[in-house]
C-alpha cells in the first residue's frame, strides 16, 4: 500500500521528464537548423592566374590566399564572362554573356565616364535574386555596370554601395603629366575619380592609396551589422588595375615591387575578412569566393601581373585573358585542400548561389549558368560542357571538354585578327599555355565542337549594345 504512491510518483516523474526531454529536443534541434548561407564574393581587378603564391608566383607572399585555399578548394580552371572589366563583371551579376544583356561592344571595350548606358532593368542581378530569400546585400569597390542612377548598384538590388563607379584609371585631369608618368608614378589627384557612399559622391579626386584599406574596413563594418540575419557582400578591389596605388604600410612589402605591393595589400585584406567571419562566428555558415575579372595587363610590364602558365592576358580570349585564380572556402562544408577538376565560371555563381540560399534562380532571362553545389560539396560534377569566349558580339573560341577551338585570335591589346581555317585546337588539360596545335590529328573533335558551335549560334539573340548609348 505503501509503495503505490511512490511508483505512480515515479511514473509521472518519468513520464514529465520524457515531455520535457522532447520539447528542449525540439527547441535544440531548431536552435541548431542552420540558417541561409551567407555569400562574400572577393572581386579582384586585373589578377593574373599566376600572380598569387597558391598559384605558384614565388615571390609575392599571400599567406591569407594561401592559407584560404589550403582550408577551401581551389579551381584552376575557373573563367569569367569576358576578357575586360564591364562585361566580364555583367556576367558575373547576372549570370549570362554579356552579349545577352547588350554589355559589350565591339566598338567600346567597356563604359566610360560619359557613357549613357549600363546595365539594363531587365536583367535580374544576383543581389535582386538574393533578396527574394531575406538577404542584406551591399557592394563595396569598383563596379563598372553604369554610374548613372538607373544603373547604380542600389538601383540593381544592392542595399548599400561604396565605392567608385568606373575604373580607377578614368577621368584623368589634363594637369595630370603626360604619357605613362601618370601610370608609373600616380598621385590620387590625377585622377579625378569619385569616390560615392550610395548614389553620393563624398570624396573627389578619391584617395586611392587608402581605398583598398576603406572598402575593407567598410565590408567588415557592414558584416558586424548583419551578422544575425543572411547577408550577401560583393568586394570588388579596385586594384591591381593601374594605376597602381597602395597604403603607407605595404610600400616596400614585396619582392614583386610596386605591384607586389599591391597583392599583398589585398592578401591582407582578405585576411581580415575571414578573421571577422571567424570571430562572429559565422565561418561555418557563409560562402567566400575569391576571384578576378580578367587576366593580367601585360602592356604595363611591372605594373601588370602574370599568367603564369597561361598565353597572354587581359583583351584577349588566349585562357591568359580569361582563366582567373579562384578560391572557394566554407569550412565544415567544402572539404579543406581540395583541387576542383571541374571547369567552372563567374556565371555559375548565379545557379550556385540561389541553389544554397534556397531562392528560385531567375528564369526571365535565358541564363548561362551551372550549379557547382556537387562539386563544391564533392557529391557530384558541374553540368557545364562548353565555354563560349566572346570578344564583344564576336564569338572567338570555343572550350568543351578539355578542348578549345578558335574560329579568330587577336592580342589583347593591338595586333590584327587572325581568322583561322581549319580552327585551331589545343587539349588544355595536356597544353594550358595552347602553344601546340593539334587539329590535323583531330578532326571528329573539330567536327564535335563546330556542331556544338552551330547550336550555340542558332539559339543566341543578341541585346543592343549598352556600350554605345551616347
Amino acid at each position: 500500500m505503501n509503495h503505490l504512491p511512490t511508483k505512480r510518483l515515479r511514473f509521472c516523474l518519468l513520464t514529465l521528464f520524457i515531455v520535457l526531454s522532447s520539447a528542449c529536443g525540439l527547441r535544440a534541434v531548431e536552435a541548431d537548423k542552420p540558417s541561409k548561407p551567407n555569400f562574400v564574393v572577393i572581386f579582384c581587378d586585373d589578377l593574373g592566374w599566376g600572380d598569387l603564391g597558391c598559384f605558384g608566383n614565388p615571390t609575392i607572399r599571400t599567406k591569407h590566399l594561401d592559407k584560404m585555399a589550403a582550408e577551401g578548394m581551389k579551381f584552376t580552371q575557373f573563367y569569367v564572362g569576358a576578357s575586360v572589366c564591364t562585361p566580364s563583371r555583367a556576367a558575373l551579376m547576372t549570370g549570362r554573356l554579356p552579349c545577352r544583356s547588350g554589355m559589350c561592344s565591339n566598338k567600346k571595350r567597356v563604359l566610360f565616364p560619359d557613357s549613357k548606358g549600363g546595365i539594363p532593368a531587365s536583367e535580374v542581378t544576383l543581389a535582386e535574386a538574393l533578396k527574394q530569400g531575406g538577404y542584406s546585400t551591399a557592394c563595396f569597390g569598383k563596379w563598372h555596370l553604369g554610374h548613372l542612377k538607373p544603373f547604380l548598384p542600389t538601383s540593381n538590388g544592392f542595399d548599400y554601395f561604396f565605392g567608385i563607379p568606373y575604373s580607377n584609371d578614368m577621368d584623368r585631369l589634363a594637369s595630370a603629366p603626360k604619357g605613362r608618368e601618370a601610370v608609373f608614378n600616380p598621385k590620387p589627384e590625377y585622377y579625378n575619380v569619385p569616390l560615392m557612399r550610395n548614389e553620393e559622391i563624398i570624396e573627389r579626386p578619391a584617395d586611392q592609396t587608402t581605398i583598398t584599406r576603406r572598402y575593407t574596413e567598410e565590408a567588415i563594418k557592414y558584416i558586424d551589422e548583419n551578422k544575425d540575419k543572411p547577408f550577401f557582400i560583393y568586394l570588388a578591389h579596385s586594384m591591381p588595375h593601374i594605376p597602381l596605388f597602395r597604403s603607407p604600410e605595404f610600400v616596400g612589402v614585396s619582392r614583386r615591387g610596386y605591384f607586389g605591393d599591391v597583392i599583398q595589400e589585398i592578401d591582407w585584406s582578405v585576411g581580415q575578412i575571414l578573421q571577422k567571419l571567424r570571430d562572429t562566428g559565422l565561418d561555418e555558415n557563409t560562402l567566400v569566393v575569391f576571384c578576378s575579372d580578367n587576366g593580367p595587363w601585360l602592356i604595363f610590364g611591372d605594373h601588370g601581373g602574370s599568367a603564369g602558365p597561361l598565353r597572354d592576358g587581359k583583351g584577349s580570349t588566349w585562357d591568359g585573358g580569361m582563366r582567373e585564380p579562384t578560391i572557394f572556402w566554407w569550412p565544415k562544408t567544402i572539404p579543406a585542400g581540395e583541387v576542383a577538376a571541374d571547369v567552372g565560371s563567374t556565371m555559375d555563381l548565379m545557379a550556385t548561389f540561389t541553389k544554397l540560399a534556397g531562392v528560385p534562380t531567375p528564369t526571365a532571362n535565358k541564363l548561362d549558368s551551372y550549379d557547382l553545389t556537387p562539386v563544391l560539396k564533392q557529391t557530384g560534377t558541374s553540368k557545364r560542357e562548353s565555354l563560349f569566349y566572346y570578344r564583344g558580339y564576336d564569338l572567338m573560341a570555343v572550350r568543351h571538354g578539355p578542348w578549345k577551338l578558335h574560329l579568330y585570335t587577336q592580342t589583347g591589346y593591338g595586333g590584327k585578327r587572325e581568322t583561322h581555317n581549319p580552327p585551331l585546337l589545343f587539349n588544355l588539360e595536356h597544353d594550358p599555355g595552347e602553344s601546340r596545335n593539334v587539329a590535323n590529328d583531330n578532326p571528329e573533335v573539330i567536327e564535335e565542337i563546330l556542331a556544338v558551335i552551330k547550336k550555340h549560334q542558332s539559339e543566341m539573340v543578341f541585346a543592343e549594345s549598352q556600350l554605345e548609348i551616347r
